[in-house]
């Protein structure tokens, strides 16, 4: 069921019919139960989901080992069983979480240790380093830098420790290296 309406209706001008919008959409909580019970016995775990107003369903999920596309049409199988066309049309879509894409949830740090991040900090800083450790409310990152110590010709390689907390970052993201 859709509403719609008309704009600009005074005065006798020709305004096209807009705004439409699904009155039966689909609640995110409802969609989010489901994921939750499929994958309870699984070892995966919820990145992201997005409904939009036209009832268009995007989830993202992720494991320590990856996830297969297998997987991601058993959930999509799942999930509409569950959910009834007759009552609510929507489109589904089920996917991993981008592997370049900034991290979302706490579990993303936690795949991505030992591996090689950029970080962006709410003040525009970006820091590239080696995630070396994750807890609940902050991180550390290995940072190497080129430092000339005092009394020397040549800069050597120093690694720098940082710590981040989550609120005094932007995004965090997988850097891809071809080495």
């Amino acid at each position: 069921m859709y509403f719609c309406t008309e704009i600009g209706k005074e005065g006798g001008d020709n305004s096209p019919l807009v705004c439409c919008y699904s009155l039966n959409m689909i609640k995110k909580e409802s969609v989010n139960q489901l994921i939750v019970e499929f994958l309870s016995d699984t070892d995966y775990y919820l990145v992201n989901i997005d409904i939009s107003p036209d009832n268009r369903i995007l989830i993202e999920i992720d494991s320590f080992q990856g996830v297969s596309i297998e997987s991601c049409v058993d959930l999509t199988r799942f999930i509409e069983s569950k959910l009834n066309r007759d009552q609510e049309d929507y489109e589904l879509e089920v996917g991993s979480a981008g592997l370049t894409e900034p991290f979302k949830v706490l579990k993303q740090y936690k795949k991505n240790l030992g591996n090689e991040v950029e970080t962006l900090t709410k003040e525009g800083l970006k820091i590239k380093g080696v995630l070396s450790e994750v807890f609940d409310d902050h991180f550390i990152l290995k940072v190497e830098k080129l430092i000339k110590p005092e009394g020397s010709k040549r800069k050597t390689n120093v690694i720098e420790t940082m710590i981040f907390k989550y609120e005094e970052i932007k995004s965090t993201k997988y850097i891809i290296n071809f080495k």
